[in-house]
Parts: C-alpha cells; sequence; structure tokens
C-alpha cells in the first residue's frame, strides 16, 4: 500500500482565513480584543503575530522581545524586521536580570535546564502583560513540536489559544510565506536560540521535512510502525518519533486528576455542556 504525503500541502487562502476566524472568535467570546505574544525571531511566532494582526488589528497585537545575553543577536534582528513590517507594537525585555540568581543557585545546570528556566520567564512576563493589557496570551507551537513533546510546560507551552497548533512545522513554512512574513525568518535554520548553537533538528536528531513525513502517516493517517516503514523511511526513526509521542503525551493533557466524586474536573465536568451552552 502506497500512501502519498503530498496530502502535507495546504490550501493556504483557506487555511489563513480559517486561522484569523478561530482567534478573532476565540479571543472575543470570552470578552478579548487583544492578544500578547512572546516574538522570538522564529516561524513560529512571527506566522501566530501575522494571523493575529489580521484577526484583531496591529493596534490589538502586543509583540514581545525576551533575550538572554546570550540570545542570538541575529534572532532580534528578525523579530525586529517582523516589526516594521506588520507594524506591531512591540516591547524588548532582557531577562537576563531575573534569569542570573536562579542560574547562580547551581553553576553545573544543563543547558536543558536552563533553558526550561529561560522559557518559563519568558511566559511569566507574558502573562503578566496580558493581565495589564486586558490581553489573551497566543501560543506558537506547531504540532510537530506538539506531538514530539519539543517544548517545556508553563513555558513556550503556556498559553490560552494556539492557532497554528494543527499545523506541522513545513505546513508553517507554506503559510507563513503566504501571509507574508519576511523571507528570512521563514528561510532560517529553525532554533529556540535557548543557547548558543541550539537547533531544533540537532536536538531531536531529524530533520522537519523527514519527521512530518513520518508523523502525518502515524497519527493523520493512522500507520501502523511496519506500514510507515514500508513507505521508505528507517525503523529507527520511526519507532524514534513513536517514542516521543507517547513519552510526551503528558504535556499535551491538562494534568490528571484523581477521581474521588462524582463530577471530576477535566474527567466528566467538561465546559461548556456543564453550563448549558
Amino acid at each position: 500500500m502506497e500512501t502519498q504525503v503530498n496530502d502535507l500541502r495546504i490550501d493556504s487562502r483557506l487555511v489563513r482565513e480559517l486561522l484569523v476566524r478561530f482567534i478573532r472568535e476565540e479571543c472575543q467570546k470570552v470578552g478579548f480584543h487583544k492578544a500578547v505574544i512572546g516574538l522570538s525571531g522564529g516561524v513560529d511566532s512571527a506566522l501566530s503575530s501575522a494571523l493575529a494582526v489580521e484577526a484583531l488589528g496591529k493596534e490589538n497585537v502586543h509583540c514581545v522581545l525576551l533575550p538572554f545575553k546570550t540570545s542570538s543577536k541575529d534572532s532580534l534582528d528578525d523579530a525586529g524586521a517582523f516589526v516594521d513590517k506588520f507594524g506591531v507594537r512591540s516591547t524588548v525585555i532582557d531577562i537576563t536580570p531575573s534569569a542570573q540568581p536562579i542560574l547562580a543557585r547551581e553553576e553545573s545546570m544543563s543547558n536543558v535546564r536552563k533553558g526550561n528556566v529561560f522559557s518559563r520567564l519568558r511566559m511569566i512576563m507574558l502573562y503578566d502583560l496580558s493581565a495589564e493589557e486586558n490581553a489573551l496570551v497566543l501560543g506558537t507551537s506547531n504540532k510537530t513540536e506538539l506531538l514530539l513533546g519539543y517544548g517545556t510546560l508553563f513555558g513556550d507551552l503556556a498559553h490560552a489559544i494556539n492557532p497554528i497548533g494543527d499545523l506541522y512545522k513545513t505546513q508553517v513554512w507554506q503559510l507563513a510565506e503566504f501571509v507574508g512574513v519576511p523571507g528570512r525568518i521563514v528561510k532560517k535554520t529553525p532554533s529556540a536560540d535557548l543557547w548558543a548553537g541550539q537547533t531544533d533538528e540537532a536536538d531531536i536528531g531529524y530533520s522537519y521535512a523527514e519527521m512530518d513525513k513520518v508523523l502525518y502517516l502515524l497519527v493523520d493517517q493512522r500507520m501502523k510502525t511496519d506500514q510507515v516503514v514500508s513507505q521508505g523511511f528507517p525503523e529507527k526513526m520511526v519507532r524514534d518519533l513513536q517514542k516521543m509521542i507517547v513519552r510526551s503525551q503528558f504535556k499535551r493533557r491538562p494534568p490528571i486528576i484523581a477521581k474521588v466524586g462524582h463530577r471530576t474536573i477535566n474527567v466528566d465536568f467538561r465546559y461548556l455542556r456543564d453550563w448549558g451552552a
């Protein structure tokens, strides 16, 4: 059996309209008209920001640049290029003074732990601004990252709504180019910029182009391992990605609550049904 993975090509015009409407409706239904977004200089946050501008108006979108002292200057420049092109409000908040006392507690802290600290401090800043401005925090994690658990709980995975969470990375690139995100951002090597020289694909061990094809077959097409391997993909890669999906499930769901009573939150008590909506 052969399955074409060119299904990863999207109708950019249709998806754009759907996501713009999603942002506008999800914000307005809970009484919000503004959005706050952490703008990293990467394509994911740029796409979320561009869609928010179209949905809410540039005056209602606040992009926040949150560098650490070791952050790449190129990332700041790329974020600045986006701000200039889309005319959004922007603020630069250096997280170095907040991070240093935490890092100083343990000199041997790994890069992964440091990255988690940076990510969570950035979300503290975003949520504080969201409270000040009566705005929602928009998410910037794509489907590839979410499936593989490539993100920090209560850091970059924290948000009120996420317009791009059902787009694989390769689809994010397609849509970002379509909506006019600067080419230098679309074409740059993906990196969370958590430490010098860090790249997504080096961390995970595979390219987004190949991972997206495998994930599409495993998740969207619900294929078994041997079926995906029969499509020409290395068995080790398929099994590695499967394990990452399974092991990161806890990041994709609300915290599990032990059931004691008759109506347990996130088990059998859920909005909106329970309020007659």
